[in-house]
């Protein structure tokens, strides 16, 4: 079996960080730190602006200065709000804009990257536990052996834990999933 590297999330810092490895480092701080820390972190996550939110108030607060600024000083200021309706334009034909990504450049996170994270924090905090479920993995795998070899299946015994590592990466490919 080949060993894998587990992350050191001590030494550098996540910004630098890839994506994938920064996540798990803020999902184990999470963890070992306790519900409550699990909390603030959700609520940390619901005001953290997106590198597209960001990139629509700089388009737009261009336009805006363009504008004031053509009105109280010279008409070259309207340069501004042609360039941020260029901006503004060229987002509208690609999924991606050249504002979004000098702020993704930045350190700020895409939308989908808040939201798995907000995700993954939420399902080790139990908000999905009450959740109806149609049938359980157990019932799943129980159900296959019962049309393919026509028995009662065996119970299960008791899974051990796994370790942190194990289990983040786990729920990361589960939201992902």
């Amino acid at each position: 079996m080949i060993a894998t590297a587990q992350p050191h999330c001590g030494l550098i810092s996540p910004a630098k960080l890839k994506t994938e490895t920064a996540l798990e480092c803020r999902l184990k701080k999470a963890i070992d730190s306790g519900s409550v820390a699990i909390d603030e972190r959700v609520e940390e996550l619901h005001s953290e602006w997106t590198a597209g939110r960001a990139a629509k108030v700089t388009t737009g607060m261009m336009v805006v200065a363009g504008l004031i600024l053509s009105l109280t000083l010279s008409l070259w200021w309207l340069i501004l709000p042609i360039l941020g309706g260029a901006l503004l334009f060229q987002y509208a034909f690609s999924r991606t804009s050249l504002v979004s990504d000098i702020f993704r450049h930045m350190g700020f996170r895409s939308g989908a990257e808040i939201e798995e994270e907000l995700i993954a924090l939420r399902v080790l905090r139990g908000d999905f536990a009450s959740l109806p479920t149609v049938h359980t993995i157990q019932d799943r795998d129980a159900v296959s052996r019962m049309e393919g070899e026509g028995g009662p299946a065996p119970l299960y015994e008791e899974e051990p834990k796994q370790d942190l590592h194990t289990a983040v990466k786990d729920l990361i490919g589960a939201i992902r999933a």
